[in-house]
């Protein structure tokens, strides 16, 4: 294999905006791991007792994910997140207005490998508040991440909170409204379709965002990250090989993918983990008003369900034309 490297004379600013990108792939890959492995040495070394302090912490404050997290303005606004969301870049395009007086549950789509658009555009400040003054938005991840020592204050600075039932009930629960869950429909599972120029997502059987958003009486609001697939390039997993059959099993028993990603690296452009510089276009639907609801029936939740996906492939064939997306190409429901 050719290895192409990058020029000599590539400006500071694109240097610093890889740096940025690199400190998220790292926190995304390997912070988590390194931060349990920092607390086992607390606990084998002569530090011990601040291990058995954050335990009496993480006791105290195990629910904290669930019950809105505790985000920090100061972490959400750091300059880093101004050039990571260059480096692509990232742009959050709205199509409709939407009433801080509702509590909004938005539907992202696609997960791509490493859900870059919605990091970008929902746990960094200003893309969202400046769009839509008055809401704050709650990106929900899976639960096993907030169980992980000094991980989990670092993400929950971040906006993050659990995606368990109890935690999207909270959020959608605000009186007087200003609440938006960002909940990645696809989940894990779909990242294993992150290939260039996929466009297909795992939804069909995925009901449960709707149920919560009738019971809650919450907008629904479908969201497309077009270019969300383009960041990286995957080993070849179709369904039925071995790969693809082993990924998803390993997925049922962790409850997390594993994709084999691969795109560019830090001095050359031929093979790392650095996502390429491919621009994410997050679009924002028109809110489909939810009557609230608290016991739907199934033929209720099936209605809305094929509502949401109306509405979502009618915002996908609305911008595809602006984003490169030929006119043949629609989106594969799974």
């Amino acid at each position: 294999m050719k290895v192409e490297f990058a020029p000599i004379n590539v400006p500071l600013k694109r240097r610093i905006q890889t740096v940025a990108v690199l400190q998220w792939i790292f926190s995304f890959l390997l912070l988590a791991e390194f931060c349990c492995g920092f607390f086992v040495l607390l606990i084998l070394g002569n530090f011990w007792f601040l291990a058995v302090l954050y335990l009496l912490w993480l006791y105290l404050d195990w629910e904290t994910p669930c019950v809105g997290g505790r985000r920090s303005q100061w972490v959400r606004s750091w300059t880093v997140w101004k050039y990571f969301r260059e480096y692509f870049p990232i742009h959050l395009i709205k199509t409709s207005e939407l009433n801080p007086n509702h509590n909004y549950l938005l539907g992202f789509h696609p997960h791509g490998v490493l859900v870059a658009g919605a990091f970008g555009n929902f746990c960094t400040d200003p893309p969202f508040k400046n769009l839509f003054p008055g809401l704050t938005p709650y990106l929900h991840i899976m639960p096993i991440w907030f169980g992980c020592p000094f991980f989990r204050e670092y993400i929950m600075s971040a906006g993050m909170v659990s995606a368990s039932k109890e935690s999207v009930s909270h959020v959608l629960s605000n009186e007087g409204g200003g609440h938006a869950s960002v909940i990645v429909i696809g989940g894990a599972e779909e990242s294993l379709n992150a290939h260039p120029g996929s466009l297909t997502l795992n939804i069909l059987k995925r009901k449960g965002f709707i149920k919560m958003a009738l019971k809650h009486g919450a907008h629904l609001v479908p969201v497309f990250s077009f270019g969300e697939n383009e960041l990286f390039k995957q080993v070849a997993n179709p369904k039925g090989s071995w790969l693809r059959n082993v990924q998803e099993k390993l997925q049922k028993i962790m409850g997390f993918a594993l994709p084999l990603f691969h795109a560019r690296g830090v001095f050359q452009y031929s093979f790392g983990l650095i996502p390429y510089r491919q621009p994410i276009h997050t679009v924002v639907g028109s809110p489909i008003p939810v009557k609230q609801n608290l016991n739907p029936t199934t033929e209720e939740i099936d209605q809305l369900h094929a509502l949401y996906l109306q509405k979502l492939k009618k915002l996908f064939e609305e911008h595809k034309s602006n984003y490169g997306i030929p006119a043949h190409r629609s989106l594969i429901f799974e």
